[in-house]
């Protein structure tokens, strides 16, 4: 097993960030509106946030009915009340609607991650939690540590979540979105300082369907579900509903143009028929996906799934060694979307049971899973029958189905009843239909929409899941593989040699924001250049240039560092600078020596600024819109 490599989210969601103006221009003023929230402790910067895969926005909070808004969009913040935020793609006072709290994740700062070429060094890796990285960087023995973690990335149970692409990504050329949510100077034993940064690494996102982006790519995307079915003693209402739900599904799609995209196959499981061979199999493998025949093709095989006619010798069966064979004997590399979806009313038998015909556990089997990029599903009937062993097996098959952004996929049915099955059934076929026929760009008419606050779960979900599932084929057509949707945490400098920079941490700016920020460079240039022949009044000339063109000359009526003047946009980055914490003391103790260096390399910066404030090709505006705020990625070590 391999690791898999970061594809990066694209650029197409992100909105405007509130830019900040600290001196008076010939912008046009809009009128008084609405504003977003501002950032606690700010007094220009508003909140903003990510939006994860699966938000969905409605028109107030609790709403019932909510559309589903792209995953990594990024917001203003309008509101905040009872766990939902009303959110809106500007600052200019329009929201748009709200959505639920744990959707979202908060971006302070708009900081983004941009690799460097790896010629030369290891590839950075992205790890599970902020401890183990920690404890990586803060080790003596760092390089043979990240090494062993390196020959480790991708088995079960390693921290090691994703590693970066093995080709270069120039962000200038080809613009891409790693958010930095968080970030942590680390302080080595031998005075090397590292970023320990919290980021989203997730697949590139298509905007809206993913068909507008690139139509010829996914038009010969491939879906197959398989039903890994438990054929037991009590079980053949289920299987009726099942093979009716896959029956109507074949029926829809008939002659249309999706019927060369989307295939069912089945695996019956049972029990160890070592002591009851009445029970006549462990595994069988009913119909396997094949795109060499036509859908319909499988309805014969499934007429022949019956039920046993003899109970097994303990509640649970072996689940398994059902989910084995459907990722074992089915050609899934043919497929784009892979779908596995358990039927059971019992828990598994685990690896320890001498019963288990595979000796397998729930980490192993989804690590399996993982591994051809299989997604899988549990329908857990809770029948009154089975109540001592629900809890069991709850626990069982939440894990088993863990899938990122879109959590646990595991859908029980209170009480098992056939008629609710029917219901989870029927609405996760027609949500993973769909995904397939979207994706491809033809939809077929006819399949139920989510009208129940259970089928639009169910739909939301499958739609990440459906996502991440695209995302990868586009990744394999490409020669990238996409990893889940996670947040992880990497370092900036290379772990095996420290001295080079893995990452740059890099602000995302406007236009404006840049110009803020060179007019503010000038002024202290300036006062730093009149002030040669006396060195005490460098102060006093910042606050009276400040002050006269400053929207809120009191805020800066009591300047003590310059970086009070420079905007609240650089405030709290991860980088130490000798300008944006110089105060008057410190100025005055520098010496003219120091002081010119200073203000040289303040003047260096202005020039690179007037650099890319004159190449267009530099910036992108992220939004898609003409005459959209375009922004360009600011490199850390590019800030005052």
């Amino acid at each position: 097993m391999t690791p898999r490599r970061l594809l990066l989210l694209a650029s197409v969601a992100l909105l405007p960030l509130a830019a900040e103006a600290q001196t008076a221009d010939t912008r046009a003023v809009r009128p008084a509106t609405r504003q977003p929230l501002l950032i606690p402790g700010k007094t220009t910067l508003f909140q903003r946030v990510i939006l994860r895969p699966g938000a969905t926005l409605h028109a107030q909070p609790g709403a019932a009915q909510g559309r589903p808004v792209a995953g990594f969009s990024v917001a203003h913040v309008y509101a905040r009340r009872d766990g939902w935020i009303e959110i809106g793609r500007e600052a200019d006072g329009r929201v748009d609607g709200w959505v639920r709290e744990e959707r979202a994740i908060d971006w302070r700062h708009a900081m983004v991650g941009a690799f460097t070429n790896p010629a030369g060094r290891e590839r950075a890796m992205f790890l599970r939690d902020a401890a183990s990285l920690r404890g990586l960087l803060t080790s003596p023995q760092i390089g043979p540590e990240a090494a062993a973690l390196r020959a480790a990335a991708g088995q079960p149970g390693s921290p090691v979540l994703a590693m970066e692409p093995e080709t270069f990504i120039d962000i200038q050329r080809n613009f891409y979105l790693l958010p930095i949510l968080e970030a942590e100077t680390v302080q080595r034993r031998d005075g090397t300082q590292m970023r320990m940064l919290e980021v989203i690494s997730a697949p590139a996102e298509l905007r809206q369907a993913p068909t507008q982006a690139d139509p010829a790519r996914l038009r010969d995307f491939r879906g197959a579900i398989v039903f890994v079915v438990d054929t037991t003693i009590s079980m053949q209402p289920y299987i009726d509903r099942t093979r009716e739900a896959i029956r109507r599904i074949v029926g829809r799609i008939g002659d249309t143009a999706v019927r060369d995209n989307f295939r069912f196959g089945m695996v019956a499981y049972r029990a160890d028929i070592s002591s009851r061979p009445q029970l006549e199999y462990v595994t069988s493998l009913v119909a396997a996906p094949d795109l060499s025949r036509p859908p319909s093709a499988i309805l014969p095989a499934l007429e022949g799934v019956r039920a046993a006619t003899v109970s097994t010798e303990q509640f649970d069966e072996d689940a398994i060694a059902g989910l084995r064979v459907g990722l074992d004997q089915v050609d899934w590399p043919q497929f784009g979307g892979r779908y596995m979806v358990l039927i059971t009313d019992a828990g598994a038998l685990d690896a320890t049971d001498p019963k288990s015909q595979t000796r397998l556990g729930i980490p192993e089997i989804r690590a399996l899973a993982e591994a051809r990029g299989v997604a899988l599903f549990a329908i857990h009937l809770l029948t009154p029958e089975g109540r001592a062993n629900h809890a069991q097996a709850r626990a069982q098959y939440t894990e088993l189905t863990r899938a990122g952004a879109a959590g646990s996929l595991y859908f029980p049915v209170e009480g098992g009843s056939p008629q609710a099955f029917e219901r989870v059934v029927n609405g996760l076929t027609n949500a993973l239909f769909r995904q397939v026929a979207d994706t491809v760009g033809r939809p077929v008419g006819g399949v139920e929409p989510a009208r129940t606050p259970e089928a639009e779960r169910i739909a939301q979900q499958v739609e990440i899941v459906g996502t991440a599932m695209r995302l990868a084929y586009l990744g394999r057509e490409g020669g990238t593989t996409a990893p889940d949707v996670v947040r992880s945490f990497v370092t900036d400098r290379d772990l095996a040699d420290p001295t080079l920079a893995a990452l740059d941490v890099r602000v995302l700016l406007t236009r404006n924001q840049l110009s803020d920020l060179s007019q503010a460079l000038t002024r202290i240039l300036d006062a730093g250049l009149a002030g040669r022949t006396d060195p005490r009044s460098f102060f006093g000339q910042l606050r009276a240039a400040f002050a006269a063109t400053a929207r809120d000359p009191q805020r800066l009526g009591n300047l003590a560092r310059v970086g009070q003047a420079l905007g609240e946009y650089l405030d709290g980055l991860p980088y130490q600078s000798q300008v944006m914490e110089l105060t008057e003391q410190e100025w005055l103790a520098m010496g003219a020596a120091a002081q010119r260096e200073l203000i040289n390399g303040i003047e260096a910066k202005l020039r690179l600024y007037q650099e890319f404030a004159a190449r267009p090709d530099l910036w992108v505006t992220l939004d898609g819109r003409p005459g959209g705020e375009a922004f360009f990625p600011v490199p850390l070590e590019a800030l005052p």
